[in-house]
């Protein structure tokens, strides 16, 4: 993604998950598990309110990859859940919800009729190397585009993108992704999960990365799915994974990604009307336990 404050733009290249390297998980939901290493950054969303100390709202007002929303900063579609709104995460939960809100107009005069949530650690939280895992609930419909992921702070592709998690509608199955310098938009470095029967995106995961100086080793479950190294990407650019990332949980709907899978048009791209009406409902979700970056 191009900056946002340059916007971050996420490359919808990642159609190429449509067919690279599928891999079948077993069916563990680990909860806070113990961590292999120092623990550098940890957040349970324990409080009432978002630790804005930790997270940068973000706010935007252009359309990226044909997504269907705009970003705001609003407790609508940013709050911290309790109890049973909290989907068994048992000191509370993130919640990301996206909403219909017909005609919403950004500070730039641009239209949306959705509005949804993102954040990320830019300047609170940077690093580079170690193990970044977030364990993660979602809400299962076609052209629903939640994400966990990692991007470098100067210009896209150059400095980097680590995609740790992306989910775009089809509940069996959530991808990885890397993006760099001649191996960007369309990656060769894409990767499906898919889990188990009777297991899906629905219920909680521990969705990981381990970051070294010479591999990017994805996780789910704590079983490896994926591995993308310094030699593999030296063959098409620049390794760019050597300098700071920060870590960012967003929701998008509809767009680039999800149009690839379901070949929806209209009324809104890349999004059904079940799925509309799923969002119109507020029924659409992405629940987060926790998110932890460990080093060795």
């Amino acid at each position: 993604m191009n900056d946002l404050n340059k916007l971050y733009i996420r490359a919808a290249g990642l159609l190429a998950a449509v067919s690279l390297f599928a891999v079948l998980a077993p069916a563990q939901k680990p909860d806070k598990t113990k961590p292999a290493g120092k623990v550098v950054f940890f957040d349970d969303f324990s409080g009432a309110k978002l630790d804005r100390s930790k997270w940068n709202v973000e706010i935007t007002g252009m359309h990226v990859n044909n997504e269907l929303q705009a970003y705001v900063d609003s407790s609508a579609t940013i709050s911290i859940a309790h109890g049973a709104d909290a989907g068994g995460a048992a000191n509370g939960a993130l919640v990301l919800t996206p909403r219909y809100a017909k005609g919403f107009k950004t500070k730039d005069g641009q239209t949306f009729d959705f509005i949804s949530g993102r954040i990320n650690t830019r300047n609170k939280f940077d690093f580079t190397y170690g193990t970044a895992e977030a364990r993660i609930k979602l809400t299962d419909g076609p052209g629903l585009w939640p994400a966990w992921w990692m991007l470098g702070k100067g210009d896209w592709p150059q400095t980097g993108e680590i995609d740790i998690m992306e989910y775009v509608g089809e509940k069996d199955w959530a991808s990885a992704a890397v993006h760099g310098p001649g191996y960007s938009g369309e990656t060769p470095f894409v990767n499906r999960q898919y889990f188990n029967a009777g297991d899906d995106v629905t219920q909680w995961h521990v969705y990981a990365v381990d970051w070294t100086p010479d591999n990017l080793d994805f996780k789910y479950d704590g079983k490896l799915m994926f591995r993308v190294n310094r030699k593999m990407a030296e063959h098409y650019g620049k390794w760019v994974f050597d300098d700071d990332k920060f870590m960012i949980l967003n929701y998008a709907l509809g767009g680039a990604y999800p149009i690839k899978l379901n070949g929806v048009k209209g009324p809104y791209n890349g999004m059904p009307p079940a799925t509309a009406n799923l969002v119109k409902n507020n029924k659409a979700k992405m629940l987060v336990d926790w998110v932890r970056v460990t080093k060795r």
